[in-house]
């Protein structure tokens, strides 16, 4: 079965469901050392804690979650990957993972994973920039999740 998300505004949640997210968050914060702890600050019970702690997440957290799988080719020159790396950094993506070829005719490909929550430009910019960047051959986005 496939998940189904939706919005839905705090105050007509079952208080249960909120309560869980508040003891996720003390629990996250640090405030409380364990759940028996976070669920007695908020007044609910540990099985309803278990019950909602997977499902009940804060919006901006969701949006935390987005990684982008850039592909591209650089030529085969010192500091190109360097120059690229920074430049993702600039725009506010963390990368995550980094996979490169070994360079044949002068190029290799390289597949980053770039996490886009703290992007400062949309991704589209960064694209592009990267596009631009002297080296850099062809970018293709080939996954986001």
């Amino acid at each position: 079965m496939k998940e189904r998300y939706y919005l839905v505004r705090e105050d007509i949640l079952p208080e249960a469901v909120v309560k869980a997210l508040q003891a996720k968050q003390l629990l996250a914060s640090g405030e409380v050392k364990t759940v028996h702890e976070a669920v007695e600050q908020v007044g609910i019970s540990r099985s309803a804690f278990y019950k909602y702690k997977d499902g009940i997440h804060v919006l901006n957290q969701l949006e935390r979650d987005r990684i982008v799988t850039v592909s591209f080719d650089l030529e085969h020159r010192s500091g190109i990957l360097s120059e690229v790396l920074a430049l993702v950094a600039g725009f506010g993506g963390n990368v995550l993972t980094i996979n490169q070829s070994i360079p044949l005719q002068g190029r290799a490909n390289v597949v980053i994973s770039v996490e886009t929550s703290n992007l400062t430009e949309e991704l589209d910019d960064l694209t592009a920039s990267l596009q631009e960047t002297p080296g850099v051959r062809r970018v293709h986005i080939i996954g986001q999740g």
